[in-house]
């Protein structure tokens, strides 16, 4: 490496025309300086150098999202701490965490309660498995508490949500540790354990797709609610039209005739003058027949209104009843109002939810993609601003060098070529170690 006191770089002109690298050495590409436009004179070199410190500060350097102060005793020279950072954003510390979660998934599947606290030798391997669990988990959070801090930083570990739902789950589980080993009366630990269902969440936190997902449902909350009014708009006004034209028409059912005794041999439905008729042997009337479905589809109240419409929309079962309704007033004009409910609640209205749904996570899906293209854009800029600190200070120090004796311009001069010798040489140099990064 040579000393800038010693050599002096070549005009501009000169960085323009330096000869291209030898063929074996494989030409930087010029990502970096393209996307920024980096005005120096060599935009090939400084390209190599951008990469080259991109790929450094990956595996050595501490991003700025760091706290300069964790616990209150705890700075970023610390040697623990810079152990746990590196420990937390380490890719296979991910994996491992990833892997037990997995592992903890298969063995609440495999689980048995049973009551009475009875147990089996399963059940039995599968509790002591759970303290492993729980120490990983622990060892989890205890590190990213020292590497981020608790939660007065703005990056803090409980400043994210799904931090915090790990915390929980983590102190959800010593608690029903506790609880069991000094066995609290009064007190149904099961119930507690019930709560290591939600470890399966714990995924979220390790895969960017999921909280992608998440997010979106959760921040179209609002404009589904919206859409759940004019749903219910919906339902309120068919219940009304149905409780006017429906109530009480399908309660009317064939009986033996001067019997109130239902046929055992065929199935039961409703009758009517204009529907249905009964067979030979038996009249259709009204005598206290609750109705199909044990009298819950119908149209008698606004409640039961209201609740035959809503599983109408949902598309379960609409077109039974339908034929119900068929047979009891007859298939002039009923279908109007059950394939105008379809067509106005299911594939209008009840689409407009897969609609916000799909809208807001295209939304999320952008944002994640524009916060990583700006974290890349703001490392480059960084690396570049650094760059060319350190060529101003460069050209300030071969300036003052050459006016503190005129005499000694002349062999500055000369010494010129051979920094520019040395400059190509160091390119090059860059560019294969770029290659090797």
């Amino acid at each position: 490496m040579f000393s800038p006191l010693q050599y002096s770089y070549a005009a501009d002109d000169e960085y323009d025309t330096l000869p291209p690298l030898p063929p074996q050495m494989k030409a930087p590409p010029k990502k970096a300086a393209h996307l920024l436009d980096i005005p120096t004179g060599n935009n090939a070199w400084s390209t190599v150098l951008q990469q080259a410190e991109i790929r450094r500060r990956k595996r050595r350097q501490t991003t700025p999202e760091h706290p300069s102060r964790a616990l209150f005793c705890l700075t970023l020279d610390n040697k623990l701490r810079r152990t746990c950072i590196k420990l937390v954003e380490w890719k296979p510390f991910e994996y491992l965490v990833l892997f037990t979660i997995f592992c903890n998934c298969a063995a609440l599947a495999l689980s048995k309660p049973l009551p009475f606290n009875d147990t089996t030798p399963t059940n039995s391997i599968l509790e002591q498995i759970e303290y492993i669990f729980l120490a990983i988990f622990t060892l989890e959070a205890f590190l990213k508490i020292i590497a981020y801090g608790l939660c007065l930083h703005p990056n803090a570990y409980l400043r994210s949500g799904w931090n915090l739902l790990d915390f929980v789950i983590v102190v959800v589980g010593f608690l029903s540790v506790i609880l069991v080993q000094y066995n609290v009366q009064g007190f149904d630990v099961k119930s507690l354990r019930a709560f290591r269902v939600i470890r399966p969440l714990k995924l979220v936190n390790g895969v960017p797709s999921l909280q992608i997902v998440l997010n979106s449902i959760l921040r179209a909350m609002l404009p589904l609610l919206h859409i759940a009014l004019l749903v219910l708009f919906v339902i309120i006004i068919y219940a009304i039209i149905g409780l006017e034209l429906f109530c009480g028409k399908m309660h009317m059912t064939c009986y033996k005739n001067g019997t109130s005794i239902l046929p055992r041999d065929v199935e039961t439905r409703p009758c009517g003058e204009k529907g249905r008729k009964c067979p030979q042997g038996q009249e259709c009337k009204d005598i206290g027949w609750e109705g199909p479905w044990y009298g819950i589809i119908n149209f008698d109240n606004f409640g039961l209104s209201m609740l035959t419409v809503f599983q109408c929309i949902t598309m379960e079962g609409w077109t039974s009843i339908l034929y119900r309704m068929n047979d009891a007033i007859g298939r002039e004009w009923a279908w109007i109002y059950f394939v105008s409910l379809i067509i106005i609640g299911s594939f209008f209205v009840m689409n407009l939810v897969l609609g916000v749904l799909s809208g807001e996570f295209s939304k999320e899906r952008e944002k994640a993609k524009q916060r990583g293209d700006f974290q890349k854009l703001r490392e480059i800029q960084l690396i570049d601003e650094s760059f060319r600190n350190y060529m101003a200070w460069i050209r300030k120090a071969e300036i003052g060098n050459d006016t503190n004796d005129g005499a000694e311009h002349d062999a500055a001069l000369d010494a010129s070529g051979e920094a520019v010798k040395k400059e190509r040489k160091l390119e090059a140099h860059c560019g294969w170690l770029c290659a090797k990064l």
